[in-house]
């Protein structure tokens, strides 16, 4: 969690556009070293959810782990996610599992697409068995990058960001907002997280800053400009 993490990652993140695989395999490990610092994976079932191709699952397969990815979308799974076999067409509202299934679950980068975060999360939990872990990473709108394609304009308007990037490209942007994409703060979460009974909040820390920046996750307003991406570590109780 040092500098050197930081600055592969922020290289990295020149790539996703021209070179999504290398990537979101760079993602997908790191987010495996993120969850080992509270789970040891080797055996361990694990679920992504919104996991488009399944890359993340991927990097947790390699780990040891028996994964599995579950992506709403057929178009978003790709060929590559479907000819993987364990991949499941489904809606992270509604996940196809029982009860208490997964010794983790996961999701990075897919709450700030959800309209209900709360709901969403709260499906996460139910398929966690208790003592498993919830391990959430999403990008916080207020953010230099929270409007995503459309940033740094979102600061004027979500709606707005999304109509000059239009005019500017001939194209409406992925992510629409108030469609496919939201304002999603650090606050509101971390208080949802506090509040809710059946999980205890293990960590919280800027995903892709070094550990000594953990602290700004505790600053109300400096977080919610600084964060970038919020990891969120939750023990399902």
């Amino acid at each position: 969690m040092g500098l050197r993490r930081t600055f592969m990652l922020a290289r990295a993140f020149r790539l996703e556009q021209t070179d999504p695989v290398a990537f979101y395999a760079l993602l997908g490990r790191d987010t495996v070293a993120l969850v080992e610092r509270y789970r040891d994976i080797s055996g361990t079932s694990v679920l992504e959810v919104g996991g488009g191709p399944g890359h993340i699952a991927v990097a947790f397969r390699e780990a040891g782990a028996r994964a599995f990815f579950v992506e709403p979308s057929w178009e978003e799974m790709g060929e590559r996610g479907r000819s993987r076999g364990w991949g499941v067409v489904a809606d992270g509202y509604v996940l196809p599992m029982k009860d208490a299934t997964f010794d983790v679950c996961c999701c990075s980068n897919v709450l700030e697409h959800v309209g209900d975060p709360w709901s969403f999360l709260d499906e996460m939990i139910r398929v966690t068995r208790p003592g498993g872990l919830v391990f959430v990473a999403f990008t916080n709108w207020l953010s230099p990058h929270g409007g995503h394609e459309t940033a740094p304009w979102h600061y004027l308007g979500g709606s707005w960001a999304a109509r000059h990037y239009e005019r500017k490209h001939g194209r409406p942007p992925k992510n629409l907002f108030g469609e496919s994409l939201f304002n999603l703060r650090v606050g509101e979460v971390m208080r949802w997280a506090r509040r809710t009974p059946q999980v205890e909040i293990l960590d919280s820390f800027p995903r892709y800053y070094p550990h000594w920046a953990r602290g700004i996750v505790a600053m109300p307003g400096i977080r919610e400009l600084a964060t970038w991406n919020l990891a969120l570590a939750l023990q399902r109780r």
